[in-house]
């Protein structure tokens, strides 16, 4: 069984993240035995990317959620440390401008995805308006219920347009959370990532795996996939991650194009 087979929510599954260990390593015993694998991992990861990027056909969308500390950001600089920037942007969703809330909730997200021979990743993004206005009674329940089944059609309609969805819940303990305030709260050079709203957030903590629960149960069709990962561990959760991303660029059977002349026709003078 792969990783992905293990990590993965099948459809219809009822979920409950109070059975899913945060620290557990499937595949895996000690980060001694996947830290040789991860460097080869992430070297290959740059070279389907280049693939990618010249066969222009597809593109592959990385979706990270997680509780505040989660390791979001964490992921993104060690997993995709080695794929050429230009082919790969990386988008944040933050609380809507004015802009952004003049216009229906997707469309910001529409605008992100990546275009044709190009990876995305998506820090938070559009699951947000199913958890965070939920949580905080931002829009009624008649109007949130509603968006599982159009977030579904959506990325129903990008993957048919050759879009490759992947979906990772980062997985970590209201324990290891505590953990990760404390430690940026100690060190200065981590100030900049600390707010007071960090430590109020946890108040919410149950609404959140409870909103969070929902969505890994009614959002994770066959075509664009959640995973769970257990992210206690930051190592495992790196490992988990890229090979997980390596696995779906390799089931792409990803093929370089065909040249349109007779390169052996050409000289050089």
């Amino acid at each position: 069984m792969t990783l992905s087979q293990k990590l993965r929510i099948k459809p219809g599954t009822k979920v409950r993240l109070a059975d899913h260990d945060p620290d557990a390593t499937p595949g895996c015993k000690r980060r001694e035995d996947v830290d040789a694998i991860f460097e080869k991992t992430t070297a290959r990861l740059a070279d389907l990317q280049y693939v990618l990027f010249a066969e222009n056909r597809r593109s592959l969308l990385i979706v990270l959620q997680a509780m505040d500390t989660g390791g979001k950001d964490g992921t993104i600089r060690h997993v995709m440390t080695r794929l050429n920037p230009s082919g790969c942007d990386v988008k944040s969703f933050k609380a809507p401008n004015s802009l952004e809330l003049s216009h229906d909730y997707l469309w910001r997200i529409h605008q992100a995805v990546p275009p044709r021979g190009e990876i995305g990743i998506f820090n938070r993004s559009h699951y947000e308006d199913v958890i965070a206005v939920r949580v905080h009674d931002l829009v009624p329940k008649d109007v949130w219920q509603k968006r599982f089944d159009q977030i579904n059609s959506f990325e129903r309609y990008l993957v048919d347009s050759n879009v490759t969805i992947i979906k990772f819940y980062l997985h970590i303990s209201k324990a290891e959370q505590k953990k990760r305030l404390e430690a940026r709260i100690e060190d200065p050079s981590k100030h900049w990532k600390l707010s007071p709203n960090d430590i109020e957030e946890r108040k919410y903590w149950n609404k959140y795996q409870q909103a969070y629960q929902d969505v890994l149960d009614r959002c994770s069709p066959k075509w664009a996939p959640w995973f769970v990962i257990p992210s206690n561990k930051k190592w495992y959760r790196n490992y988990a991650v890229s090979q997980i991303v390596l696995e779906t660029l390799e089931d792409m059977k990803l093929e370089y194009p065909e040249p349109t002349f007779d390169p052996s026709k050409l000289k050089i003078r």
